[in-house]
């Protein structure tokens, strides 16, 4: 009978670093740059709902498959992606795909997939991660993405071995199909500014799972501009950086770097107050008001406090029944 270590890898085994260093092969570059998809990594892209995540993840999977570059992000090669999303009807799906192409021509076509029966399948039965893994080798995809990770499990979210258990299928995903995962998912109600990867709804596992988090925020409602925010496992982060979205394309365009932590203002002006309370309407409670001065000026909430409270002594807005509006 033949030894089966004979049929093992030349990495294979216990080596000593002169070897390991002599065989290593050199490390593959990023998917996407610069570090935000590594080879076979894994990248989770959040947000609030309706700020755009479905959208720029589809911008990304364009970008990807013409080997182009977009909004700040360059892909060198291009790779081929399989497209898994589970809100949309497939024409309604088809439809936002089309408008986006008429950007970038047939560039994409022979390299873009969409599993367009996706809807139903659970990664978190054998089932379920079967057919993703059918239809990741049905394309020989580099590249899946998953949008909404909510919609591709039936766990329990606040379940810490539940969601160990779903990082496991992911990780089975990764390693069974060769491919990197862009993971779609929501992120907490409250979450401080400098909060990336953690902020991610559900358990701790899957802060342990990705190799790079991309977080979206909308400074402003009024505004089709969005703040990206990134950490990285392997990689100093980007500095933040701001989109505008073209709503008659559907592509985002880069528009700057955003303020970073360092050099975010930390007084918030009276005039900061009464904008923010003006931009959400007649009335807002509370948190609302509080949640859109540190959305407009990049404070902490102890400064949005303090504003707020010093607005309302001096009657720059006035309190009532637990709202808050500008003076008649």
């Amino acid at each position: 009978m033949n030894n089966s270590s004979s049929n093992n890898s030349p990495l294979s085994g216990v080596l000593s670093l002169g070897e390991l260093v002599t065989l290593q092969p050199a490390p593959q570059p990023c998917l996407i740059e610069p570090g935000l998809l590594p080879s076979q990594g894994i990248f989770f892209c959040g947000g609030e709902p309706k700020v755009g995540k479905s959208l720029l993840v589809a911008n990304l999977a364009f970008v990807l498959a013409a080997g182009s570059t977009r909004a700040g992000f360059h892909v060198s090669t291009r790779r081929r992606v399989l497209m898994c999303q589970f809100e949309l009807p497939v024409d309604q799906f088809t439809a936002r795909l089309t408008g986006m192409r008429r950007s970038v021509g047939m560039a994409a076509d022979g390299h873009l997939f969409v599993d367009t029966r996706a809807a139903g399948h659970m990664l978190s039965t054998p089932a379920g991660l079967n057919h993703f893994l059918a239809a990741a080798r049905s394309a020989a995809a580099e590249v899946i993405i998953l949008d909404p990770l909510y919609s591709a499990h039936d766990q329990d979210e606040n379940d810490t071995r539940a969601m160990a258990a779903l990082c496991q299928s992911l990780l089975r995903l990764r390693d069974a199909s060769k491919a990197a995962l862009i993971v779609v998912h929501h992120v907490r109600k409250s979450i401080g500014r400098n909060e990336i990867g953690t902020a991610f709804r559900g358990s701790s596992a899957l802060h342990a799972v990705g190799d790079s988090y991309m977080l979206m925020t909308r400074p402003s409602p009024q505004l089709n501009t969005v703040e990206l925010r990134f950490q990285f496992r392997y990689a100093p982060p980007l500095p933040p950086r701001l989109l505008n979205l073209d709503p008659d394309s559907l592509w985002f365009f880069a528009s700057g770097q955003a303020p970073t932590s360092d050099s975010a203002r930390h007084k918030v002006e009276i005039a900061d107050v009464t904008a923010a309370l003006a931009a959400i309407g007649p009335l807002a409670r509370y948190n609302e008001l509080r949640h859109q001065i540190m959305s407009l000026t990049n404070c902490s909430k102890r400064t949005a406090q303090l504003a707020i409270a010093e607005a309302c002594r001096i009657r720059s807005i006035v309190q009532e029944d637990g709202h808050y509006r500008l003076p008649l």
